[in-house]
């Protein structure tokens, strides 16, 4: 069974292979699989995308349309992820998403009254990262505008709206910074000083 299924995303992948601006040696999609303007996100090499994913760029007349999303090298995005972009979302190496993750650059746009939320389009999109060799818990938020830095563990259901500094585990909603690695005494040092956030 394990077999038949590594080669179900090997398949899946190929097929998906044209659809893509970019994937890298020894990438693979699970199916199923939902996209939209593949032609503009990239996958580095050994990227894994499990099932139940929907990956986007997103264009609604609020911007140019040349939104961008970028996966790079050795990640790998947990089932049921949700990862959407308008201007620009930047995941980096060996990241590590669970289930359930959502990362967006913009939001729904909701100021007129008169008319649905549905017909308003998308908010300003703003660019959203996530530095090499961090961890997403299950169910985290990543919302527009928001940066989060490299070797940072995010616990599982908080909300990432601002910027989170390398070496950091963070929780909440919204996340605030709970522990930083110390690199004079190289240990992992609970914080009590919230301006870090």
């Amino acid at each position: 069974m394990y077999g038949y299924s590594k080669l179900r995303k090997r398949l899946f992948t190929v097929l998906m292979k044209s659809q893509f601006r970019e994937i890298g040696v020894g990438t693979r999609i699970e199916p199923p699989f939902r996209g939209g303007k593949l032609e503009q996100v990239s996958l580095g090499e050994h990227v894994i995308i499990n099932r139940d994913c929907w990956i986007q760029v997103f264009a609604d007349g609020t911007n140019s349309g040349s939104g961008e999303l970028v996966i790079k090298s050795h990640s790998a995005i947990g089932m049921g992820a949700t990862i959407s972009a308008a201007l620009r979302v930047t995941i980096g190496e060996y990241v590590l998403f669970a289930r359930n993750v959502y990362v967006s650059d913009h939001g729904h746009a909701y100021l007129h009254i008169n008319d649905p939320i549905m017909r308003q389009g998308i908010t300003c999109p703003m660019p959203v990262s996530i530095g090499d060799r961090s961890w997403l818990g299950q169910n985290v938020c990543v919302l527009p505008g928001a940066s989060i830095g490299k070797h940072c563990v995010i616990g599982a259901n908080s909300v990432v709206t601002s910027t989170i500094p390398d070496f950091s585990v963070a929780v909440g909603v919204p996340a605030r910074v709970i522990k930083q690695y110390n690199k004079i005494t190289e240990q992992w040092e609970n914080v009590r000083n919230t301006s870090l956030v």
